[in-house]
């Protein structure tokens, strides 16, 4: 195997753009429960403060508190 095929991409805490955009990302390492089913009213609930975004929306959206 080749060095470059292991190399690791630059953290995302290195991301810059031409523009000046600057990311940055912390690691949320608390523990949250799986496998946690909803029911259809707490779908709807939740489906109701979704707000998507005209972009890919499917992607890129907002839920509410």
């Amino acid at each position: 195997m080749s060095p470059e095929s292991t190399a690791h991409p630059p953290p995302i805490s290195a991301t810059r753009t031409s523009t000046g955009l600057t990311v940055s990302a912390v690691l949320d390492d608390n523990e949250y429960p799986t496998s946690r089913t909803f029911t259809k009213d707490e779908r709807e609930a939740i489906q109701q403060r979704v707000q998507r975004d005209d972009f890919h929306g499917e992607w890129n959206y907002t839920i509410a508190p």
